[in-house]
């Protein structure tokens, strides 16, 4: 199996959801069953269901593990603390390896400093300047406090020097032009502490993201490298 493979899990269990390369699905995945698994699990293909085009194939997996109380014990359907309310989005495993997209500071109220990284699928279509975005992208915006360094204005010798503080939140934006249909192909979610924010501030994420429509609702530009 390719390692950039295009993964969709179907339905309502936590496991459903699309993965964006093989390493993303095994490690959600199996992150999510250990608790409740006894020993290894192994994952068996049972057959592949193609297209004529063989663009898209459904690969229905079978779990053989033993589970703790002899069951597998998921969530309600639909309901998982760790996802955004109204999109369902999550934090992506190793997303603070992705790419660097742009740096930004906001003034004002927020005073923060941000920077903007990118999947693989998001820093190739920012580079090939490819709109509107690709299913699969996805760009986290990570927000510190702007604070100054009192540690590197002794070595300047006067107050010049500013740096990120304490971390204020992480919002993520994720493509998926089918899934999110009714917000112009993108998902959002807002986190602090790895924990998402309530559906009233998520309400917000779309709205905030129209005037962008143009741009295929992201604002941000990417940054050539000096």
């Amino acid at each position: 199996m390719a390692e950039d493979v295009d993964w969709t899990v179907e339905g309502t269990h936590p496991l459903a959801g699309r993965y964006h390369s093989k390493a993303e699905f095994l490690a959600v995945t199996f992150s999510r069953l250990k608790g409740v698994l006894v020993g290894s699990a192994r994952l068996e293909v049972q057959h592949l269901l193609g297209e004529c085009s063989m663009k898209r194939i459904s690969v229905p997996l079978f779990v053989a593990a033993a589970c703790i109380g002899g069951s597998m014990p998921f969530a309600a359907p639909g309901v998982d603390e760790a996802a955004s309310p109204i999109f369902g989005v999550e934090i992506p495993p190793g997303y603070r390896d992705w790419g660097v997209i742009s740096v930004a500071h906001e003034a004002g109220n927020n005073n923060d400093l941000r920077v903007i990284l990118g999947n693989d699928v998001a820093i190739k279509a920012y580079r090939e300047g490819k709109l509107p975005y690709p299913d699969g992208t996805m760009i986290a915006r990570l927000a510190w406090s702007y604070v100054p360094s009192e540690e590197n204005n002794k070595v300047f010798g006067r107050a010049q020097s500013f740096v990120a503080g304490s971390p204020i939140n992480l919002q993520l934006s994720v493509k998926d032009s089918r899934k999110y249909a009714s917000t112009g192909g993108w998902g959002f979610g807002q986190f602090k502490d790895g924990k998402p924010a309530d559906e009233a501030v998520h309400k917000t994420c779309f709205p905030c993201h129209e005037p962008a429509k143009a741009r295929d609702f992201v604002y941000t530009r990417y940054s050539p490298s000096p």
